[in-house]
C-alpha cells in the first residue's frame, strides 16, 4: 500500500466557495444535479464553504498537500469544481481547457496558475480555452478519466466532450483516446466521465452497465484489466450515489481513495474489501455540493507535477 504511484498525487488544488449554488446553467444535462429549494440560499453556501474546509483540513491530516484558494464571486456558482478547468501531468505540464457554460469560463484564474509555477516545475502551459469560441469543449479531468499508467484518457460523448480537443490533448500529452457512449436511467449521456469511472493504480471502479454497446464495454473492461488493474463494477444506484467520483492520492501512510460519505454508503463489503488491498478508504461528508452534481473527485484538481521545496505544512491557504 505504501508504493508510490504515478496514479496518485500528493497534493490537490480545493476552492473554497462564498456563494455556491447548484447552477441553472448546467442543469439541463447534468441528471445527478438537484436543486434544495427548500434551503435557503444563505444555509446552502455556507454548509458548502464549510464542507471544503473540512474536507481540506481532513486530506492535510492524511499528509496530502492542499492549496485552499478562495472564491467570493457571485457568477461562478461551479467553482468548486476546478479538476474542470485545468489539469497538471508529471513532466511539468499544465492544461486550461474550454468550459461548456459560459459562467464556468469564468472559473479560470491566474493566481492558480502562478502559485503552480512557484511551487511546482512548471515547464509550458498549453491553453485551449480559445476553442470556446468555436463552440468546442472539453472539460478536463470531468470529461476525461486518465490512466497515467496506460497512457489512456477514457472519455464519454457528451456536451462537454468535443472528440476534436480530446485527439487534440491526446497529441500533446501522449494519451491514446478512448471514447464511448454513456448513458443514464432515462437514456441521456452522462455529462461527465468521472462519474461513471475511477482509475486508481491497482483497481478501477466502473459504472459498465451504462455503457449500452456491450462490445465497447468489454473492450474498455479489457483495457483496464491489461494494466494489471481489478475492475469493480458499479450499478447504476452506485453511480448515482457518487461512487465512482472518487481520487486515489497518496498520503503520509501511503495511498488512499478519497470519496464523498454518501458514496461509500453506497459500496458493499465486496467492493471495500477489494478497495482496501491497495488504497485506504477516507470519505468525507459534502452533501451540500452534491446538490450541484458533483462530488468529491471533481472538488480536487490533481497535482502530478515535482515540487520545487518540500512543503512545511500541508493545509495552504492563497493569499487574498
Amino acid at each position: 500500500m505504501s508504493r508510490q504511484s504515478v496514479q496518485a498525487p500528493k497534493g490537490v488544488v480545493m476552492i473554497r466557495p462564498r456563494h455556491f449554488t447548484p447552477n441553472p446553467m448546467t442543469a439541463a444535462d447534468n441528471s445527478f444535479q438537484s436543486n434544495d429549494e427548500k434551503g435557503a440560499a444563505a444555509a446552502v453556501s455556507s454548509a458548502a464553504y464549510d464542507e471544503v474546509t473540512r474536507m481540506a483540513e481532513g486530506l492535510a491530516a492524511a499528509g496530502v498537500t492542499v492549496h485552499v484558494f478562495e472564491d467570493r464571486a457571485m457568477t461562478t456558482p461551479d467553482s468548486v469544481f476546478p479538476n474542470n478547468w485545468f489539469s497538471t501531468h508529471s513532466g511539468g505540464h499544465v492544461a486550461v481547457y474550454p468550459m461548456y457554460s459560459a459562467n464556468r469560463q469564468k472559473e479560470r484564474r491566474g493566481d492558480v496558475i502562478e502559485m503552480l509555477k512557484n511551487e511546482y516545475r512548471v515547464q509550458d502551459i498549453i491553453d485551449y480555452s480559445g476553442l470556446e469560441k468555436d463552440n468546442v469543449f472539453l472539460e478536463g479531468t470531468g470529461a476525461m478519466v486518465l490512466d497515467h499508467i496506460g497512457r489512456v484518457a477514457y472519455a464519454i460523448r457528451s456536451n462537454r466532450t468535443n472528440e476534436l480537443a480530446l485527439e487534440r490533448f491526446c497529441t500533446h500529452f501522449n494519451f491514446e483516446p478512448m471514447v464511448f457512449n454513456a448513458t443514464d436511467r432515462s437514456g441521456r449521456p452522462i455529462y461527465h466521465t468521472n462519474v461513471l469511472m475511477c482509475i486508481a493504480t491497482d483497481f478501477a471502479l466502473l459504472g459498465a452497465q451504462m455503457i449500452p454497446d456491450l462490445r465497447r464495454r468489454q473492450e474498455i473492461i479489457a483495457r483496464l484489466e491489461e494494466t494489471g488493474r481489478q475492475v469493480i463494477e458499479l450499478s447504476i444506484g452506485e453511480i448515482e450515489n457518487f461512487a465512482g467520483n472518487a481520487i486515489e492520492l497518496e498520503g503520509r501512510e501511503g495511498r488512499m481513495l478519497a470519496l464523498s460519505a454518501r458514496a461509500q454508503g453506497a459500496l458493499n463489503r465486496k467492493q471495500i474489501s477489494t478497495i482496501e488491498r491497495s488504497a485506504k478508504l477516507l470519505s468525507f461528508d459534502v452533501s451540500t455540493i452534491e446538490l450541484a452534481g458533483g462530488s468529491v473527485r471533481c472538488m480536487l484538481a490533481g497535482i502530478h507535477l515535482s515540487r520545487r521545496a518540500a512543503p512545511t505544512e500541508h493545509l495552504l491557504f492563497a493569499a487574498e
